[in-house]
C-alpha cells in the first residue's frame, strides 16, 4: 500500500502499544505497556493520528506536539475525540514524552508504532523512522491524510494544518 487518502477505509488489524496515562507526570514511573487496537477504536471515534520521526527530537518537540497541546480545545470543538501521536520509539519513551509535556489524561495519547508495522504498511517511513504525517479518521473513514516532506515543516501535519481541513 502506498499511503492513505481521503475516502479510504482505515485498514484492519492496525495495533499500537502504549502505556495508559494515570495522571502521574513522573517520567521515571514506567507503567505497563498494552496493545491498542486502532482499527477497532477508530471505527467509533474521530481521531487525529500524528506520526513523528521521534519523541523529544527538535521539530517534534518544539513545534509539532506543542501545536496540538495549544490547539486541543479547537480540535475538540471540531468534533475530534482523540489525538494520538505515534513514532518508532518504544511505548515507555512515548509515555515519558507525554508526561514531559504535561499530558495527564487520554486527550492526547502517545504510542509506539512497534517495528514501524503500520507506517511501513502505508509506505510512509524513512529508514528506521516514520515520516512526519497526519491522518484524520472519522468513524473508520480517512478524511485527511498528508505528509510533510520538507525537513522541519509541520505545515500539513501540525494542528493548524489539520484544523484547516476539518
Amino acid at each position: 500500500m502506498s499511503g492513505l487518502k481521503a475516502g479510504d477505509s482505515f485498514p484492519p488489524n492496525v495495533t499500537f502499544t502504549y502505556v495508559p496515562p494515570t495522571g502521574d507526570l513522573n517520567v521515571t514511573a514506567c507503567g505497563i505497556g498494552i496493545q491498542y487496537d486502532a482499527s477497532k477504536e477508530f471505527a467509533s471515534k474521530k481521531v487525529v493520528l500524528v506520526a513523528v520521526p521521534g519523541a523529544f527530537t527538535p521539530t517534534c518537540q518544539v513545534s509539532h506536539v506543542t501545536s496540538y497541546l495549544a490547539k486541543l480545545d479547537d480540535l475538540k470543538a471540531k468534533g475530534v475525540d482523540q489525538v494520538i501521536f505515534i513514532a518508532s520509539n518504544d511505548h515507555w519513551v512515548m509515555a515519558a514524552w507525554g508526561k514531559a509535556n504535561g499530558v495527564k489524561d487520554d486527550s492526547i495519547l502517545f504510542m509506539s508504532d512497534t517495528g514501524l508495522e503500520f507506517s511501513k504498511s502505508i509506505g510512509w517511513t524513512q529508514g528506521d523512522r516514520t515520516l512526519r504525517y497526519a491522518i484524520v479518521v472519522d468513524h473508520g473513514k480517512v478524511t485527511y491524510a498528508e505528509v510533510d516532506s520538507v525537513r522541519g515543516s509541520i505545515e500539513n501535519t501540525g494542528a493548524e494544518g489539520v484544523l484547516a481541513k476539518l
